[in-house]
């Protein structure tokens, strides 16, 4: 549903908070190491990184907005980030959406991506299960607003089924990518190797209580990441989901982001 405030006093008012949102030394519209590694044809570059050393090894964290669905249904590489930490994005459904839940009114054309590289160095030695990580889902758009479905999106432990992420190391490639089939298989995993990216909607997560997500809404998801060594935070980067239908061409604060919705 559309929020009844004007979208040139919504639009201002998200540029005001993103502003003035505490800062993280974070480095923008970056590659990640080693490359993209899950799917195909899904490029480098555009991520929000922090890069921390972390007791005798290199942590890296990255994430990124993505147009998941293009006006035929299909993903491009296109990022629409402002350098900052902000992505935008139409609001709206996908066309058609997902093959296994085709035409869904909740999945919305973009898709957030992570990826955790705890070897960036690739000589190091950290492997994924000597870390906890947590993942935080903003699903209030609303100006100022934040309601976090919070998780460990790698190593959840078995109250949480395993998850499909594209794993590896620092040779990885997208061709030779481990994806794991089982709990067990994904346990060893995580005691081998460095390196889980995915790419994720929020139709995944659009279960109660978060389950009033509407891609319709104009407004601002923030979404983190962080990693733990030993319970204390390492690595943390996050970024804005910015979703609205139209940007006022006479507010030129907005920069060249205007033309993205003309």
């Amino acid at each position: 549903m559309e929020s009844g405030v004007p979208m040139k006093t919504t639009l201002l008012m998200l540029a005001a908070l993103l502003l003035a949102a505490p800062a993280l030394a974070l480095d923008y519209d970056q590659n990640v190491t080693p490359d993209v590694i899950f799917g195909s044809g899904n490029a480098n570059g555009a991520f929000t990184v922090d890069t921390q050393t972390a007791g005798s090894t290199t942590v890296e964290l990255g994430l990124r907005g993505k147009l998941r669905f293009d006006a035929a249904n299909q993903p491009q590489n296109i990022f629409n980030s402002t350098g900052d930490g902000a992505y935008y994005f139409q609001a709206g459904a996908a066309p058609v959406g997902f093959s296994w839940e085709p035409g869904s009114p909740t999945t919305p054309v973009w898709n957030f991506e992570f990826a955790v590289n705890v070897d960036q160095t690739g000589v190091d030695g950290g492997l994924l299960d000597q870390f906890t990580y947590e993942l935080g889902l903003d699903f209030d758009p609303s100006p100022g607003g934040t309601s976090y479905l919070i998780f460990d999106p790698i190593t959840a432990g078995a109250a949480q089924p395993y998850w499909d992420h594209s794993l590896g190391n620092n040779t990885t490639t997208a061709a030779t990518d481990w994806v794991a089939g089982d709990e067990a298989s994904y346990i060893s995993y995580l005691a081998d190797l460095s390196v889980a990216q995915n790419s994720w909607s929020y139709e995944f997560f659009n279960n109660a209580p978060y389950d009033t997500f509407d891609p319709d809404d104009n407004g601002v998801y923030e979404i983190y990441l962080k990693a733990f060594l030993n319970g204390v935070e390492v690595a943390h980067t996050a970024i804005s989901i910015v979703v609205g239908n139209a940007v006022p061409n006479e507010d030129t604060s907005w920069g060249g982001i205007k033309t993205l919705f003309q």
